[in-house]
């Protein structure tokens, strides 16, 4: 049979993603060990998390708590049991030869998050660490690999999301929000860097238009959230190569290599039945009590999302400013404090500075923490107040915001320090508008006969006789009087 060759541009991209949360208890899912983050391996471990023959598993209840916090966040449905199951494979990092998770009764059902399906989300046991060594650096090259069981039995929360995303970047973007969101619930640091939180992407393509979904694989072992776009888009490629050569694409796993850009196979892709899942015969089912689920309800701080939407409704910001506002703690907490100390500037302009002249200044100074800035909140409110009312220019502006990033100071006193107030009297500007026309013949003939964009020339001359102080709306109506435009 021919098999038929698809165009590459026929196709779209189908992803969902599989978010494994640690949660910040104090000890294991089903054992009193404690938590821990680089301490020495092997350290933090009991019978119980080892998987020793004859110990009983106890749930953390704490983990319970945290998991029900991000049902409710994510919209989700909790229902009235969910139990724990066996997830059977053999991996060196699985000393029982299973993992406990959570299977067809799972904590939470059917919510939706930013415009992405949840599935299910449901809690589980992690496993312990892999380290490899050799000279090649990859899973399946020479040498060792090390095991550190310190992390076996963390409580971990597993989200599953519907297959609706559509790009990569929309991959990246979607697993930052729900990153932000999650960390500001209290329930984990969500620190990809440490482990606390990883992401992996099930990828498939399909004809343009069509419903039905393609095959399907899953991509691993992505540690950050430029190397899961990364990811993505070298699995979409080659998804799409295939399938533009006649070749079909198999189900299975997949390893990026974000040195490189390459994608190697670790194992095909198991399917549910795989797993061999029963259910957990040592732990009882979980059954959330209504005064329960309201403690979770209740221990929800304002979410990005709402707050967001405060912004937008409330505040009055454009919903842009208000997204990178809402999902940036920090930056949210310095617009408002910045807003309470405004005395009449909007808050429009004063997302404006935060959202772009403040990111860029700190960026700059190599800095991350607004309010760890000399910058305080109060001095770039003022400093927008000033920009506002036109007493400054907004290039002046950018000027006083980088001097008190690196200096701190009050900006008013900057202002006047450095002479630069904007010049808006129209005696003194006409002037200066006058000479600039006389500099400039061409630029102020052409404006005559029509072409308005010539009197750009004629500005920059302004601006550069009065070092950007000029106000830019009275020097455009100057040069439009005197040249008849």
């Amino acid at each position: 049979m021919i098999k038929e060759r698809l165009s590459a541009d026929a196709h779209e991209a189908v992803i969902g993603l599989e978010i494994h949360v640690q949660l910040s208890t104090r000890t294991k899912m089903f054992c009193g060990c404690e938590l821990s983050f680089g301490d020495e391996p092997n350290t933090h471990t009991c019978p119980v998390c080892l998987g020793h023959p004859g110990t009983l598993p106890t749930i953390n209840e704490q983990a319970v708590r945290y998991a029900l916090m991000i049902a409710a966040a994510l919209d989700c449905d909790v229902p009235s049991r969910n139990e724990f199951a066996r997830k059977n494979y053999f991996y060196p990092d699985l000393p029982k030869g299973y993992q406990i998770s959570q299977f067809d009764r799972p904590i939470a059902v059917g919510g939706r998050f930013e415009g992405v399906g949840i599935t299910r989300a449901h809690l589980e046991e992690d496993a312990a660490k892999l380290s490899h060594v050799g000279e090649s650096g990859r899973i399946h090259g020479s040498g060792a690999s090390l095991v550190d069981f310190n992390r076996g039995g963390t409580p971990l929360v597993e989200i599953v999301t519907e297959p609706d995303i559509r790009s990569a970047a929309q991959a990246r973007e979607w697993a930052q929000l729900l990153r932000e969101t999650i960390r500001q619930l209290g329930v984990s640091d969500v620190n990809m860097e440490e482990g606390s939180l990883r992401v992996d992407g099930n990828i498939s393509i399909r004809p343009g238009g069509s419903t039905r979904l393609g095959v399907k694989t899953e991509l691993k072992n992505m540690n950050s959230f430029r190397f899961l776009e990364r990811g993505i888009e070298a699995e979409l490629a080659r998804q799409r190569e295939l399938l533009a050569t006649g070749e079909e694409v198999v189900q299975e796993t997949l390893h990026f290599h974000p040195e490189d850009g390459t994608l190697t196979p670790l194992r095909s892709k198991e399917y549910a039945h795989d797993y061999r899942y029963f259910p957990e015969p040592d732990l009882v089912p979980v059954a959330p009590t209504e005064e329960m689920l309201a403690e979770a309800r209740e221990a929800l701080p304002e979410l990005p999302a709402a707050r967001r939407e405060r912004y937008v409704n409330e505040v009055g910001i454009s919903e842009e400013a208000a997204t990178r506002l809402a999902f940036q703690t920090a930056y949210a907490e310095y617009f408002e404090r910045a807003l309470a100390a405004a005395d009449g500037t909007s808050a429009k302009g004063i997302a404006n500075w935060v959202t772009g002249e403040l990111v860029a200044s700190l960026r700059d100074a190599g800095e991350e923490d607004p309010l760890g800035s000399k910058a305080t909140p109060e001095a770039l409110a003022a400093l927008a107040g000033m920009v506002e009312s036109k007493r400054i220019s907004h290039g002046s502006g950018k000027q006083v915001l980088a001097k008190l990033v690196a200096e701190g100071g009050d900006p008013e006193a900057m202002v006047e320090s450095e002479g630069l107030a904007q010049i808006s009297d129209t005696g003194e500007l006409e002037a200066i508008v006058d000479a600039a026309i006389e500099a400039e013949p061409e630029a102020a003939e052409q404006v005559r006969q029509g072409n308005a964009k010539a009197a750009g020339r004629i500005m920059g001359a302004v601006m550069k006789q009065t070092q950007g102080r000029a106000d830019g709306g009275a020097v455009q109506k100057l040069i439009r009087e005197h040249l008849g435009s």
